[in-house]
C-alpha cells in the first residue's frame, strides 16, 4: 500500500489560495476601518415632484426613471393638473453642444467637443426656493476622421449618453442633499 501522498503542486496551490483569502480578509478589514462605505440610494425629503420646463428631453425622461426608481411620484404635464405635487423641479435649459476645437492646415475638423448644458431649480409648491438655479457642464473631447464617420456618431452618441446619465446622478444627490421643505 502506498500512503496518500500529494503532489507538490495541489500543496502550493492551496498555499496560494489560503495566502490570496488571507489578504483579502485583510483588506476588508482595513477598508472598512477607514470610514470607506458604499454609496446609498438617496433619500427625499418629499415624496412627490412635478418636473417642469423640458420634459421630453433625453436627460429629462432619464430624470424621470431615475426619481421613480428611487421612489418618488414624479407628475408631469401629462398627468391631471389636480394632482398635487410637494416641489417643483423646473428645467430651464438642456442643451447639447457640438464645437470644432482642431483642423488640419486644409481645414479638415480633427477634434469636437461634446458639451451638455443643464440648468434647473427646485422649489415647493409655495414657491420656496429648495435649490437655486444651478447649471451643470460637461464636456468630452472626441477626435474625428472623415473615414470614419459612421463609427465616430456612434461614439459621439455614446458619450452624450454618458453625460446625461452623470447629469441625471448629480441632479438626484442634489435633490437628496435637500433635508426639509
Amino acid at each position: 500500500m502506498t500512503p496518500n501522498v500529494y503532489p507538490l503542486t495541489f500543496l502550493s496551490a492551496r498555499r496560494r489560495a489560503l495566502q490570496h483569502l488571507a489578504l483579502s480578509a485583510a483588506a476588508v478589514v482595513g477598508v472598512s476601518g477607514c470610514g470607506f462605505a458604499l454609496r446609498k440610494a438617496p433619500t427625499f425629503a418629499f415624496q412627490s415632484v412635478r418636473i417642469a420646463g423640458s420634459e421630453t428631453t433625453p436627460i429629462a425622461r432619464e430624470l424621470r426613471a431615475a426619481l421613480i426608481t428611487n421612489g418618488l411620484t414624479v407628475i408631469t404635464t401629462a398627468t391631471p393638473a389636480s394632482t398635487p405635487a410637494e416641489v417643483v423641479l423646473t428645467v430651464t435649459v438642456d442643451q447639447r453642444e457640438r464645437i470644432a476645437v482642431g483642423q488640419t492646415a486644409a481645414g479638415q475638423v480633427r477634434e469636437l467637443q461634446l458639451r451638455t448644458r443643464f440648468i434647473f431649480r427646485m422649489r415647493t409648491a409655495n414657491e420656496k426656493d429648495l435649490i437655486q438655479d444651478t447649471e451643470l457642464l460637461l464636456e468630452r473631447d472626441l477626435s474625428f476622421s472623415e473615414t470614419a464617420v459612421l463609427s465616430k456618431a456612434a461614439e459621439e452618441e455614446l458619450l452624450y449618453r454618458d453625460m446625461a446619465s452623470d447629469v441625471v446622478q448629480q441632479v438626484v444627490r442634489r435633490m437628496a442633499a435637500v433635508k426639509s421643505l
